[in-house]
């Protein structure tokens, strides 16, 4: 099987790896890429928005199965674009992925399906946001309704910071704060089938203790040994399933990758948001400890053959990822910084080091091109030894002012983690 995956972030690379590690998969290309994908797969020059030209590629390049990555691709159209062209892709088509392009929208599927959810609103206007701050009060949860690479939410306790955050956004959904451990759980499904896989959690904000402001996270690891033994059951009865059939009711069919954000509350599982493609960096987590074969598994949604491939199977253990992000990520991040020491981490038992945002400049240096930069990702016998791991490989990589969270996966290994 030839594969072509299109992005260029470390959702892409850990992809990209997989499936270079895959016995079914014969080639592995990539568009645009970048310089650790260049490792695995051979790379091409297109723009990802653009469904026409990467229909074109695989085209060309005789591509058997087709892996949109990033949810701007997925918006714009272009698994349709390839689906026209008579090649399988895994990804959802422009209307379906509305479940991630608008709050509103996922808001309006899940109480269609009666799935459990944040009371919110939807605002556009100074009056009615005003009004839904003051409903639900502090912490205030204010989100734009449209994409925003993983940092359109703000949550404060200052009613300030929120108005200012929902006023620079051209619709904003306002909601309650749900308290409780988040956790990602994704699914992949043909638009009938779901099969979950294993729980994960990421870390939302910049520095150690959960402060700081959101960013697109800052690291995760897998699986949750602090859990509800029900929990993916219970999420795929409540949640998942119900979610995937009211999408066919509306006459738009979700095939691929289902992501569930939830809050593990006080009064049960909430849905925190819905987004329509693997999240970076649980995906990096997640698919070291996947030991069904991924093409099988991304095949069968692109093909609706799901149903013949059976529920993924995991390796003992555990996974740990942790992000190095440039200097003043998020806010303002520094690029073209030497990136050095990548082998010696590659070189730890169990370690990948996964690029996001890197290029090679004019000169042949490897240097940040992005706000997260890396993702160091390790797997252990333990969490434990996931942790060390992980951060052993980030101690021999070296970037000018780059900074990390030392407490990815902390609190989990040292059993702090109370529902």
């Amino acid at each position: 099987m030839k594969t072509l995956v299109i992005g260029s972030g470390g959702r892409e690379h850990a992809l990209a790896l997989s499936l270079s590690r895959d016995p079914h998969v014969t080639e592995v290309h990539a568009a645009p890429g970048n310089p650790g994908i260049a490792g695995v797969a051979t790379l091409h020059r297109v723009d990802p928005l653009d469904g026409e030209a990467v229909a074109a590629l695989a085209r060309d390049i005789g591509a058997d199965l087709v892996v949109v990555g990033p949810e701007a691709p997925l918006v714009a159209g272009v698994a349709d674009a390839v689906r026209a062209a008579g090649i399988a892709c895994f990804g959802p088509s422009r209307e379906a992925a509305q479940l991630e392009g608008s709050k509103a929208f996922a808001k309006q599927v899940m109480a269609a399906a009666e799935v459990p959810t944040a009371m919110a609103r939807v605002c556009q206007t100074p009056e009615q946001i005003a009004d839904a701050l003051d409903a639900f009060g502090p912490p205030y949860v204010v989100k734009d309704d449209a994409l925003a690479a993983g940092k359109g939410v703000v949550v404060t306790d200052d009613r300030d910071v929120a108005a200012a955050h929902a006023a620079s956004c051209d619709r904003v959904v306002i909601e309650e704060f749900l308290d409780g451990p988040e956790v990602s759980l994704f699914a992949i499904t043909d638009g009938e089938t779901v099969l979950p896989l294993q729980p994960a959690q990421d870390f939302k904000r910049a520095y150690d203790g959960d402060e700081g402001p959101n960013t697109g996270g800052m690291g995760a690891y897998t699986p949750l040994a602090w859990a509800p033994d029900d929990l993916v059951q219970d999420v795929c009865r409540r949640v998942l399933v119900p979610t995937v059939k009211q999408m066919a009711a509306r006459g738009t069919p979700f095939a691929g990758l289902l992501y569930a954000g939830l809050a593990l509350t006080g009064r049960g599982v909430r849905v925190v948001e819905f987004n329509a493609r693997f999240g970076d960096p649980e995906t990096q987590a997640l698919l070291a400890l996947l030991q069904t074969p991924l093409s099988s598994l991304l095949m069968g949604a692109a093909r609706g053959t799901l149903g013949d491939v059976g529920l993924p199977q995991w390796r003992d253990g555990a996974a740990v990822t942790v992000v190095v992000a440039s200097e003043g990520y998020p806010a303002s991040p520094a690029t073209g910084d030497v990136i050095t020491g990548i082998e010696e981490a590659d070189a730890i038992e169990g370690v990948d080091v996964i690029h996001a945002g890197t290029a090679i400049d004019e000169a042949g240096n490897l240097v940040t091109a992005g706000g997260r930069v890396l993702s160091v990702t390790a797997v252990g016998d333990s969490l434990a030894q996931a942790r060390e791991r992980a951060y052993a490989g980030i101690d021999r990589i070296r970037i000018r002012g780059a900074h990390h969270r030392t407490d990815i996966a902390l609190a989990a290994e040292q059993g702090r983690i109370r529902l």
